[in-house]
């Protein structure tokens, strides 16, 4: 069985194009407090357009509001909503304050950080953002977030705009859940919190993973509250984990297995756990099979406090092509 790493519904970036090498540039962010009102109502406007085009899953009209790069490779957009139509739509949809993000310059930055609103002396604040964006080219960009939500189901989609001829065109769309099993990232940072304080750091840690991703609209956007939970996570960090692109050790059956991640994933409504190893070959699955359900039984054997916090793990051995094969068991069906 073949199981995604993340839950993370959205189209590819379409100006994350090329990499090339940037010269000094300036890259500058606007909050809606800072802009004038009649940019921060089109923004909004547009945005709240756009998402009732995903809602109807008229992606046609999606892709003809898209800048070109995207518009000519949309196929990640069109997986995006169609996977979402049924959350969508009959849902009710409220616009954030947008933000307007601007590099200047001739040549696309390789790594565009963006300081949007007040920060203090300690660093964030609760009206800041930062958002870090790779080969940007040069223009005038927006990044507009709605919360969308419906019975027993809530999400965010977020949208990066860019700015074409006097229009705001569709340069990357990404929805993704805010809850998994009715609980938010507040209820993961709490949950936590306890398994900290019962001496179950790597169930803490693992949660706040979980904590930071269901409160981040996208991955490469940081908030306050993110850094928060960012630092209470470094206090769990468990040295037997992998970490730092370096492997971790994991004895079973007279044989060492290169553990290279582990991490929570939805599965469902459930959060499951999922453990990557290194594998030399992966096309016969019957004997992968076996190695996959060898390395959970392993994993639990060495941390056993894990039953206590997912429903089952995934395991996933990963060839060095980057072609894997992953199995699914029940925590109760491991043993």
């Amino acid at each position: 069985m073949t199981v995604c790493d993340r839950r993370l519904w959205g189209g590819w970036l379409g100006i994350a194009l090329i990499s090339v090498a940037a010269a000094a540039q300036a890259q500058t962010c606007q909050g809606a407090s800072d802009m004038d009102p009649s940019v921060r109502s089109a923004l909004e406007t547009t945005a709240q357009r756009y998402f009732d085009m995903a809602a109807r899953g008229d992606t046609a009209a999606l892709q003809q509001n898209s800048i070109p790069a995207v518009a000519a490779s949309f196929g990640g957009i069109e997986s995006a909503v169609k996977d979402n139509q049924s959350a969508f739509a009959g849902a009710s949809a409220t616009v954030r304050p947008p933000f307007l993000l601007t590099v200047e310059g001739s040549q696309a930055l390789a790594r565009a950080e963006f300081l949007c609103g007040v920060f203090g002396p300690n660093g964030q604040t609760g009206n800041s953002a930062v958002f870090v964006l790779n080969n940007l080219p040069p223009g005038k960009y927006s990044l507009t977030i709605l919360d969308v939500s419906k019975t027993h189901d809530r999400r965010t989609l977020t949208l990066i705009l860019q700015q074409l001829a006097g229009q705001w065109k569709v340069a990357g769309f990404y929805a993704r859940a805010a809850q998994l099993g009715g609980h938010d990232g507040a209820w993961f940072a709490q949950r936590a919190r306890d398994f900290k304080t019962k001496g179950q750091k790597h169930n803490a840690w693992l949660y706040y993973q979980e904590a930071i991703f269901l409160a981040t609209p996208v991955d490469f956007m940081s908030t306050l509250a993110t850094d928060k939970l960012y630092d209470e996570m470094q206090s769990v960090r468990p040295s037997e984990l992998p970490a730092g692109g370096k492997t971790a050790d994991l004895s079973a059956g007279g044989k060492v297995y290169k553990v290279t991640a582990v991490l929570p994933l939805a599965v469902g409504d459930d959060l499951d756990v999922v453990v990557k190893y290194q594998a030399a070959d992966v096309s016969n699955t019957a004997a992968t099979f076996k190695e996959n359900t060898t390395v959970m039984k392993a994993l639990l054997a060495k941390f056993p406090e894990l039953r206590d916090a997912f429903a089952g793990m995934v395991a996933r051995a990963v060839e060095p092509s980057g072609r894997d094969y992953g199995s699914l068991l029940p925590m109760k069906e491991i043993k």
